[in-house]
């Protein structure tokens, strides 16, 4: 019997799909949103998603879904857009991602399915991304029913970390029947999620949305829990009867630069100073006791290129520093942070100061910072990353006044969880070893995934690690078999 393929629901041809412009997004005023934490995206009306959603190409060979770490169905959501059917569309979206309303805002898209897209060999890509926050705006709004759970397995799984690996295991597993309950040290749900990622391009009310829909499927989450302090692994299995643990604990420990005068007031890391405006509501002052010092008419220089240092620095300019400095040791080519955060932080009036390394910095007398000593640097051959290797010039030393630096060059594994658990191997940085393709640890019935196993990477890779994880876990509870 001869199939037929189903016609499409696109009234444009594709020469027609490719002469029509991407559709920009809506965004608040560098002007007026330097001066507040509101979010800088102001999303799709339903008009502009249709418009968008007409140029997908509809492909018979789906590039954009095969370079998804979660493996999201583009074509068919997209398609549903374009149908008008934005409920489904999120459906749809859900079958593979249960966190799209946080992956619409903060995955790096052009990395992965907008990079693959067929319609940037010419002209932009689709925005898939701007799509998909469309639909999960849409779907919160309109308050969809969440779809049912397969039967219960009488099977128990712990997740060990509330981030975005953690949690889109969790989303996975309950779907599949099993009890799931996450296991978080901090007081409020989300992981990096909610302490690392500012509320301009994260809301702190979407993570509580998506968390409250995951309640609504039925997962439990239990906050102010330190595995490794407050329980062990072993007592999990032992004293509190479950059948795995998935291990989903991030990479927050910081790195620093190991120079002189890090320990002076003044100097944080990125990781500080992030949860201390993200959880202890500094972006919130007057409202809340501001639990950083002053910054406003400050000095203010963070270190480092990534989606992190970019945070920080755009997040400092907003509780008023004077001068906001980006200091970077390659060239902006090299930085590893998404295009559009750059191109907000541009607008928003922050100094971009490329190939530069501090070396030093400098206290004032009081044990207060007053500024850094830098040198110059310039590009050689490519190192293990791929990027050139940034080399020092020879008296080029300047110094930078400064109030405030922010360390944001990276974080490790924090070895809470590995020193406390017998039998769970770890790799020469500290970090846990599991099989990249089902997660599974030296010890049975132990999954680990995300930043704790790769090192800091993004929350769509995060996610990625979850799934993997979440397919082998269940397929360990239902077969036995290690």
């Amino acid at each position: 019997m001869n199939s037929t393929k189903a016609p499409s629901a696109n009234p444009l041809t594709l020469k027609e799909r490719m002469k029509v412009p991407r559709q920009p997004m809506l965004e608040q005023a560098p002007k007026l949103r330097v001066m507040n934490f509101t979010e800088v995206n102001l999303g799709y009306s339903q008009e502009l998603a249709k418009q968008e959603a007409l140029r997908c190409l509809e492909c018979a060979k789906a590039t954009c879904v095969e370079n998804c770490p979660v493996g999201v169905k583009v074509k068919d959501f997209v398609k549903l857009i374009v149908e008008g059917k934005f409920l489904e569309a999120a459906a749809k979206i859900r079958e593979d991602n249960v966190l799209p309303a946080i992956t619409g805002r903060v995955c790096p898209q052009e990395d992965h399915c907008e990079g693959a897209c067929l319609l940037h060999k010419k002209v932009e890509p689709l925005g898939v991304g701007y799509l998909e926050r469309f639909v999960a705006d849409y779907e919160q709004r309109a308050g969809a029913p969440i779809a049912p759970n397969a039967a219960a397995t009488g099977k128990k799984v712990a997740i060990v970390g509330s981030g975005p690996a953690g949690l889109s295991a969790a989303g996975d597993l309950i779907q599949r029947g099993h009890r799931v309950r996450v296991f978080e040290a901090l007081h409020e749900i989300g992981g990096v999620l909610v302490y690392g990622i500012p509320e301009f391009r994260l809301p702190k009310e979407v993570i509580r949305q998506q968390i409250d829909k995951m309640r609504e499927m039925g997962v439990e989450f239990e906050t102010n829990v330190v595995i490794g302090k407050t329980v062990s692994i072993d007592e999990l299995f032992e004293e509190e009867g479950y059948h795995a643990v998935f291990i989903a604990t991030g990479a927050g420990l910081p790195v620093f630069l190991s120079i002189p005068g890090e320990h002076l007031n003044g100097v944080y890391s990125a990781n500080e100073f992030l949860t201390r405006i993200n959880l202890m509501h500094a972006y919130e002052f007057p409202k809340y006791d501001e639990p950083i010092m002053e910054l406003r008419g400050k000095h203010v220089a963070v270190i480092g290129g990534g989606n992190t240092a970019l945070d920080a620095i755009r997040s400092a300019r907003r509780l008023g520093a004077e001068n906001a400095y980006l200091i970077y040791r390659r060239s902006e080519k090299e930085m590893p942070a998404r295009a559009e955060e750059v191109k907000h932080a541009k607008q928003e009036g922050i100094e971009f100061r490329m190939l530069t390394n501090p070396v030093e910095f400098i206290d004032g007398g009081s044990g207060w910072l007053k500024g850094m000593r830098c040198v110059q640097m310039e590009l050689g051959e490519p190192d293990a990353s791929g990027r050139r290797r940034p080399i020092a010039i020879r008296g080029s030393e300047f110094e930078v006044p400064l109030e405030v630096a922010i360390i944001a060059t990276g974080t490790s594994a924090n070895p809470l969880i590995q020193s406390t658990t017998p039998g769970l191997k770890i790799n020469k940085k500290g970090y846990i070893e599991a099989n990249q393709d089902t997660q599974r640890t030296s010890r049975e019935g132990v999954f680990a995934g995300g930043d704790i196993v790769t090192g800091g990477a993004t929350v769509i890779l995060a996610m990625g690690a979850g799934r993997r994880a979440a397919k082998s876990i269940h397929e360990y509870l239902t077969t036995g078999e290690w």
